[in-house]
């Protein structure tokens, strides 16, 4: 499995929460060379008060379990 597909696979884990409460989330980049992903938030997560907890919490943790060499995690507006 590459670096990209580890990482939709720790957003798969992450988006039926974010669709019950009516959002989701995309992956915009995901940059082996320089381990960063880039995703956005959408729908309802779209600024929502709780999207840096949301970032934090969850989107964070779940991609760093299936991709521990991630460096940076970057929520794109």
């Amino acid at each position: 499995m590459n670096f990209k597909e580890k990482v939709e696979k720790a957003l798969e884990e992450v988006r039926p929460t974010l669709q019950m409460d009516g959002g989701d989330i995309e992956l915009v980049e995901a940059n082996e060379k320089n381990k960063e992903v880039k995703v956005k938030l959408i729908g309802m997560c779209s600024g929502c008060p709780m999207a840096q907890f949301t970032m934090e919490q969850n989107v964070e943790t779940r991609i760093r379990v299936h991709v521990p060499e991630v460096k940076k995690i970057i929520n794109v507006e």
